[in-house]
């Protein structure tokens, strides 16, 4: 289990399709050497948004090279590491059966896991596919946000260690599909102190 690249905004873009700020830093490319993590943010990305972006829950975004090749095969287009918008891409470690609140040890951080990365209109607008939110949302491979518990930095080549479980059985798949409609672990996902408030608020008003 290994980051392959640590990915960084490259480009800030404008445009229609940006968001209510009008600009977006969801063009991420692959940093060169070591990238610090810390003050809840990847030093020297970009986060425009930051009422529905960036903050303690979504300070690190992760994607497995795994998926993005499923989805390589499922759109016929080469994918970049970083073209989801995600700081690390990974290989090895499935992130969407990773249990929310666990913790990875890279490099000299330690990060854990809070919630599946929901599409928005940003990301259909820089792949430039108007399907793509309803299309992300049918695959079931979201990725996972993470908090940074230990600040440090991490270079592509580090390993992932899973360094903590919580006692529980949710996966960032299960909140995932919770999002998407499917309720039938409700009642077990609002007991999982570990997740962030927004989706305790969110596991309550929906089990009410």
């Amino acid at each position: 289990m290994q980051v392959l690249s640590v990915n960084i905004t490259s480009i800030v873009h404008e445009g229609e399709w940006t968001g209510s700020e009008g600009k977006t830093g969801i063009d991420k490319r692959s940093a060169v050497g070591p990238v610090r993590f810390a003050n809840q943010e990847v030093i020297g990305d970009v986060v425009v948004d930051r009422n529905h972006h960036g903050g303690y829950d979504q300070a690190v975004y992760a994607y497995a090279r795994e998926d993005a090749d499923w989805w390589e095969k499922e759109i016929g287009q080469s994918i970049s590491n970083g073209r989801f918008g995600e700081n690390l891409t990974t290989s090895g470690i499935d992130v969407n059966q990773a249990l929310v609140g666990e913790r990875w040890k890279i490099g000299t951080t330690i990060l854990e896991v809070s919630q599946p990365r929901i599409p928005c209109r940003v990301f259909a607008g820089f792949w430039q596919r108007p399907t793509l939110i309803k299309d992300f949302m049918a695959a079931g491979k979201p990725g996972t946000y993470l908090r940074i518990i230990q600040e440090g930095e991490i270079s592509a080549g580090d390993s992932i260690e899973v360094i903590s479980k919580p006692n529980h059985a949710i996966r960032i798949a299960d909140l995932y599909a919770a999002k998407n409609g499917e309720r039938s672990k409700i009642e077990e996902i609002a007991a999982v102190k570990e997740l962030s408030v927004k989706y305790q608020e969110w596991a309550q008003s929906v089990r009410n």
